[in-house]
């Protein structure tokens, strides 16, 4: 038997004066996942996380937690009492508390021992034991945002919001940390949702994401999904990178694009040109092929090199290739297509 989602969010929209910001938007998240809401700045996300966590009161739609409404007609329970966890992008930690002091402090009305028994469960967990006796200007940015999940998971929260975590971090760092983060989650049995507008930190964590754009859910898959089945062109521009290359329907299951024909599960084209998906990974690299193109940027990624390429007809593709072929800029290079899911959409008006 399929169990309740623990977090159920439906027809829910807000607007702050004239200006709606979410619009009827609907999803859910299962106990033990993580589930995330990546978009472009001022597509809603955080205010959806702010509605969730009780900060913001929606206008309409509901939202249950574990069974229970907790926001909806005539429903508004208090942040305090929806058992949920918060992590803030800046942290928020109290800079007068030593570590141990911070994770225990949602903690005050449980008995010392077990406090003290979960503040040492959590510091392990989340590799703090060596600093638990610092104060927090003393701690690494990473030891910090550590600190700060460990102090929001401590009360057993029923879910656990995670506003932009990592966005304070460099680059290095945060891909680190989005994988540790990710791990402590899990180990702690706790469900979780993330909003960012970092693509990699959300592929790096989340088990299912919702696109987020102009209010609403474009689109609620896993990660794998999102990339190779995008429900729509606006999740296909912004998930990965690609290009669009105009295509020539022969029959409801192949179409005919500059660099060749590709064979899809067609059910009957909506008419005879559409415009077809290339991913970088799509298109390989190989000196035998009779289809060349010109080199017209490198982005050298160590194990690989991103090629920007010019074809025959102008029009322009990438191609993600292993960094010992290192070509040099206008140089004209062998491709060929290996394209495992099709992705076609109308021709944009």
């Amino acid at each position: 038997m399929d169990l309740p989602p623990l977090l159920k969010v439906d027809a829910l929209s807000h607007a702050y004066g004239n200006q709606p910001v979410v619009r009827e938007l609907s999803f859910s998240l299962g106990r033990g996942r993580i589930g995330c809401l990546l978009g472009p700045s001022g597509c809603g996300k955080t205010t959806v996380l702010r509605c969730i966590a009780g900060f913001e009161t929606a206008q309409s739609g509901r939202i249950a937690l574990n069974g229970t409404v907790v926001s909806g007609p005539g429903t508004a329970v208090p942040p305090e009492k929806r058992r949920i966890g918060m992590v803030f992008q800046d942290y928020a930690l109290f800079p007068h508390l030593r570590v141990r002091d911070n994770i225990a402090f949602g903690l005050q009305t449980v008995p010392r021992d077990a406090r003290t028994a979960r503040v040492a469960e959590l510091a392990k967990l989340a590799g703090l034991e060596a600093v638990l006796e610092k104060y927090p200007h003393e701690l690494s940015g990473g030891q910090q945002q550590r600190v700060a999940l460990a102090r929001a998971l401590a009360p057993r929260p029923e879910l656990l919001l995670l506003d932009e975590p990592f966005s304070n971090l460099d680059v290095e760092l945060r891909e680190r940390l989005s994988i540790e983060v990710r791990e402590i989650i899990q180990a702690s049995g706790a469900t979780a949702v993330l909003v960012t507008h970092d693509q990699q930190e959300a592929f790096a964590m989340a088990d299912e994401i919702g696109i987020l754009h102009d209010g609403r859910i474009q689109q609620w898959a896993a990660p794998y999904d999102l990339y190779h089945r995008p429900a729509n062109r606006f999740v296909a521009d912004f998930v990965g990178q690609g290009v669009f290359l105009p295509a020539r329907v022969l029959a409801p299951d192949r179409l005919e694009i500059e660099l060749g024909v590709l064979h899809c599960a067609g059910e009957g084209a909506p008419s005879s040109v559409l415009e077809v998906l290339l991913r970088p990974d799509d298109v390989v690299h190989d000196d035998a092929s009779p289809t060349k193109a010109e080199v017209l940027h490198k982005a050298f990624r160590g194990a690989e090199i991103l090629y920007t390429l010019r074809l025959e007809s102008g029009r322009r593709v990438l191609a993600l290739v292993p960094s010992h072929h290192n070509h040099a800029l206008g140089e004209r290079i062998g491709i060929r297509l290996d394209v495992d899911h099709v992705v076609a959409f109308q021709p944009e008006a």
